[in-house]
């Protein structure tokens, strides 16, 4: 088994559409057509700096993503990076495939971010049984407000 992760941008739309409408499934979530595409040209565009993304590839399929967000701070000189999204097919899941898009996220924001963090769902203890292992849980809970 051969595995690379490279930045989303060396990849095409047609091998990350699939994998982002089962992170999409997953979430029990819908985005229109419009919102996808422009989500795609967002974080495939290299002089939007601020956000970003890898794809995990074994042999030659792409079968997982990280979508990463950076952000300033008020409490540390150097901006937060946001891991928004992460996500490995159903049939590449139980591989290390998820650690290792988690670790790669780590060496490419280490020095230029203070931390990098996320949310999972509560419900998600599959999930958070690694993130215990890779992070530090930190016991804040989420609120939100919609605007639109």
């Amino acid at each position: 088994m051969t595995i690379h992760i490279l930045p989303l941008e060396n990849i095409t739309f047609e091998q990350w559409l699939p994998l982002w409408q089962g992170y999409l499934t997953f979430y029990k979530s819908q985005l229109s057509e419009e919102q996808i595409r422009l989500s795609w040209k967002r974080i495939t565009n290299p002089e939007q700096t601020d956000l970003f993304g890898f794809a995990i590839q074994v042999n030659d399929d792409v079968v997982g993503f990280v979508h990463l967000i950076s952000h300033m701070s008020m409490w540390t000189d150097k901006p937060y990076c946001y891991l928004q999204d992460l996500y490995v097919s159903e049939t590449h899941r139980n591989q290390g495939l998820v650690k290792q898009l988690i670790e790669h996220s780590y060496q490419v924001c280490a020095g230029k971010f203070d931390r990098v963090y996320w949310l999972t769902q509560e419900s998600n203890l599959t999930a958070q049984y690694l993130y215990d292992k890779v992070a530090t849980k930190t016991g804040f809970i989420q609120y939100k407000h919609n605007l639109a």
